[in-house]
């Protein structure tokens, strides 16, 4: 299954690429014999300020046809490190093609493509920078592929 991070905000060098790129590439390395592959991290930008609903048009043409779209919201369930991982488990397991990670801009996703996502999910009660949601959701994938894979990563 290949999964896709679709992020609104163009992330330039510096300390979050750098951790970003490291997570997704321990993922792609673990995920590989697990039948999970990064898809790729795809960008969006409204550089014509129609806000969250112009982003959300962005967004939704980011997202791969059929994919299983998950949103990064506050609002979301707060699943453990392994409930995240066995939730991709069973995406995979299902034969689902592609899972679509979303990530908002600086004031969020607009209302409607949250309700159109099959999963909003939240990395805790607190607000986070986008930029930074996008380094701890990397985290958290090579996690859940550390986890799948049986490796001593994650340590409860």
């Amino acid at each position: 299954m290949r999964v896709h991070i679709c992020a609104v905000g163009r992330l330039r060098k510096g300390s979050e690429r750098d951790l970003i790129d490291d997570y997704l590439s321990r993922f792609e390395k673990t995920g590989r014999g697990l039948g999970l592959t990064l898809g790729g991290v795809i960008e969006v930008e409204d550089r014509k300020g129609g806000g969250m609903g112009a982003e959300a048009d962005l967004l939704r043409r980011a997202i791969p046809q059929g994919a299983a779209t998950w949103v990064l919201d506050e609002r979301g369930e707060t699943p453990t490190s392994p409930d995240f991982a066995d939730a991709i488990a069973r995406l995979r397991d299902q034969g689902r093609g592609d899972l679509a990670l979303v990530i908002g801009g600086a004031d969020g996703l607009d209302p409607a493509l949250r309700s159109e996502a099959d999963k909003a999910i939240s990395l805790g009660r607190m607000v986070w920078p986008h930029m930074l949601a996008r380094v701890m959701l990397s985290e958290q994938l090579y996690r859940a592929a550390s986890i799948l894979a049986g490796s001593p990563y994650h340590r409860v």
